[in-house]
Formats: structure tokens, sequence, C-alpha cells
């Protein structure tokens, strides 16, 4: 299968990687994408990024679209029956007393939001001295500078160190002991220097589909509240029903101060995204000066909120997420049983549509490929091929002794028909992978 491709000549976008200028896309609907070449490609990754969750061309939200913008498509000075409706939605999804919505125009913003609020609920409650935020290793919050201060994404961070705030961070395992270091490090830096602790409940782009143990994120809300410090919980990837729960940090029956939300919000409708916080940080903030002065153009524009209204209303009423966690189980299931015996393919984990398989030069010891071999790249080459998209992987590792991981995350409407082809095609190119490095 050869896509349409485009040459420098042919393009003034600066793309993200100029010596690989992507296929154009001509159209898609359910779960397939078409090039321009007439190329037809079943997309088990989402739109690549983890975002589509409920397929493309649905006619509601195409028509909620149309309608929102003959009324409205953006107003300053007001709010709207969208914005009002959507945060009503979200409200009504997220667990515990988490009541209250700032829209954004996505992710990056919304983490950006969820640190300036924690700082600002410091402030207003009298506790300035609080502003550092604890995040962990191979985490990845956004590339705006606030963000990847937080990210613990070493190959996002290096070459911006320079303008990072030196936020802690701490280990990027997954366990108990890890859990214990948040507690280290808070008395390392003194619990009155400190806002919150951000973590995604499973882990995106740095560490794809790395999931906690019991009582993880448990021991994380103990810490937390011995020291008078909020729990950040990056659900714009895992979240929106992702994991097969309406929120991944479900899961645990933990709740949260803030959760950051974006991606599946609007499924890649519109860009969209924002934050969800407690009656506590609101109605602290309504005592004192009334006031979070931040913002955004685009926050709460009616066109976007709509978009993600339609978005919502479709998930609920198809029972998606319960779709989601349904088909997960079976993705991942075929998975293992189907690169069980891979050379290359060391863990496989995840929850509902959100996958990650660890991609090893050595079964045994785990070790990763040299970077230079761009395995991951080459994987989803040979998966895309064979007409279908994977997630193959985010770049480089956050460390290099790190093995890189690629992601099968399709949206929630897929059938076990097209997990069947997925995992067909991601075995063959697995194949093909493995006898190019001599380890077949």
């Amino acid at each position: 299968m050869e896509p349409a491709t485009m040459t420098h000549d042919e393009t003034k976008v600066f793309h993200r990687d100029i010596t690989a200028i992507p296929p154009r896309v001509q159209r898609a609907e359910g779960v397939h994408l078409w090039d321009e070449a007439g190329n037809r490609y079943l997309d088990a990754s989402s739109g690549l990024n983890v975002v589509v969750n409920i397929g493309y061309g649905v006619k509601e939200v195409l028509d909620a679209m149309h309608k929102q913008a003959e009324l409205v498509a953006f107003c300053g000075g007001f709010t709207s029956a969208p914005q009002e409706d959507l945060a009503q939605v979200l409200a009504d999804m997220a667990p515990g007393d988490l009541n209250h919505v700032r829209f954004t125009s996505g992710g990056a913003e919304a983490t950006e939001t969820a640190i300036k609020l924690a700082r600002h609920y410091f402030v207003e409650s009298g506790q300035p001295s609080k502003w550092k935020v604890i995040g962990r290793w191979k985490s990845f919050h956004g590339n705006t500078l606030g963000a990847l201060a937080a990210s613990g994404y070493s190959a996002r961070r290096l070459e911006y160190t320079p303008y990072l705030s030196n936020f802690p961070h701490i280990s990027p395992a997954y366990d108990m002991a890890a859990a214990e270091e948040l507690e280290a490090a808070i008395l390392n830096e003194g619990p009155d220097e400190i806002a919150a602790f951000i973590a995604e409940p499973v882990v995106g782009s740095a560490d794809l589909a790395r999931i906690p143990p019991e009582g993880y994120f448990k021991r994380i809300r103990e810490i937390c509240d011995k020291y008078n410090i909020l729990f950040i919980a990056d659900e714009v990837l895992c979240g929106i029903g992702r994991t097969g729960k309406n929120f991944a940090i479900d899961h645990w029956n933990v709740v949260p101060d803030i959760i950051i939300f974006g991606k599946g919000v609007s499924s890649g409708y519109t860009p969209l995204g924002g934050i969800i916080t407690t009656d506590a940080i609101y109605d602290a903030i309504a005592a004192g000066s009334g006031l979070f002065d931040h913002g955004y153009t685009y926050s709460g524009n009616p066109l976007s909120c709509a978009v993600g209204l339609a978005v919502l209303n479709y998930l609920n009423e198809h029972h998606l997420v319960e779709r989601a966690a349904d088909t997960g189980k079976y993705l991942l299931d075929s998975l293992r049983q189907a690169l069980a015996n891979s050379p290359i393919v060391g863990e496989i984990s995840g929850l509902g549509m959100l996958t990650g398989i660890e991609l090893v030069a050595d079964k045994v010891t785990r070790s990763p490929f040299a970077g230079s071999k761009r395995i991951g790249a080459r994987i989803g080459k040979a998966t895309r091929e064979r007409g279908v998209l994977i997630n193959p992987g985010f770049g480089a590792p956050s460390l290099p002794s790190d093995p890189e991981r690629i992601g099968v995350c399709p949206s929630f409407i897929f059938t076990r028909e097209d997990v069947d082809q997925t995992v067909a095609a991601l075995s063959a190119a697995l194949a093909q992978v493995a006898q190019e490095e001599g380890l077949a």
C-alpha cells in the first residue's frame, strides 16, 4: 500500500518532522481513513494521538456543530447554553465533589490552568508560600512551559530546561515504594512550599499504558491530605471513558482535587480541554477575592462547547464507556495471546481502549533497542502498509535506558472484527521487523 506523499516543494507547513512529511488525508468515516491515493486505513490509534473516542463523521456531532455556528460561534463577556450544559455533564461524570469546570482549548492549556489554580487557591487561603508542583519522571502533561516543567519526559524537556521552573519529581515506578517517595520529596522541599502533586492515573505518551498497582493512588491521596497538598489527576489522554470508566482514577475509587481533561471530550471534532475542581477550592475563592484571573481567548468557546456536549451525549446514549471496557478486555487478551512469542515484545499492559506494548532487543533482560533503529516507527510503517494505523510511539523514550512502547488505542466503536484485523496486521509487522533485526 503506497500512501499519497508530498515533497518539501509542495508544502509551506512547518511539519513536526520535516524529514518525513505525512500523507494527506482525504476523508474519514467511522473507524476508517482514506488518503489522497485512495488507500483505506483501519484506524486503531484514535487519530494517532489517542483522541477520536466516538469515531469519525458522527452525524449528531456534525449537526450540533452546524446548528451552533448559525447561532453564535464566538462571544466575549457572555456565557452560553453549550458551556453551561457541558460543564454540568462533566460535573456529573466526575467523582466526588468535583463540580466546577473551567474550559480551555486543549490539554496543555488545561495543565497550565490546573497549576495556576493550585497556586491561586493557596494564595486565597492565606498560604502564599505554597507554589511548587511535584511530578513523576516518565510522565507528560503538555508542551507549554509550565506543563513541561511538571512533566518528567526527559527527552522532551532537555532542550528547554533553561526555561522550566525547578519542580521536583519522584520515581516513575508504579509501586508502593514509589508512592512513599512522595512523602520524602515533600519533606525534603518543605511542606510549606508544595502546592500540588500531578500524575496520570494511567500513563500516556511518556510510558504508554503503564498502570499502577492497587493501593498506589489511595496512598498518594493520604499523603496529599496529610500535608495539605492538592492532588491533580491528568486525565487528558486516559479520561473521558478511555479506560472503561468515566475517568481512569475511578478504577481506584480515589477523588482528586483537580481533574485535567482534553482529547476525548471533543473526540477530535474541535480543540477543547479544561479542568474540573472541587467545591472546597471553588468555595475558598468565592469567599476570598471571587476572582481566578486566568484564561485564554477561546476558553468556553460556544461552538467548541456545543461540539463537546454532542460528543458526550453520544458517548452516554450509546453506552460507549461500557463498550470500551468490554472490547478493551478482548483487545488486551488478543494482543497478549498473539504476541506472546514475539522475540521483540516485552510487557503488554492496558485498560479499556488504551494498551501499550513494550519493544525489547532481549526478551529476558528487557533491554531496549538503540534509539537510532527507530523500531517503533518502523513497526508503525509496516502496520500501515497492511492497512492498519497504530500508535507507533511518541518519539524517543523518556530515558535512554527505557524500552520504547507502541500502542493500540482504538475508538470505542471498534468491533471485535476490527480488533482481529488490527492484531493480525500488527503481528505480521512485528515479525517483519524482528526478521530485519535478525531476531525472528
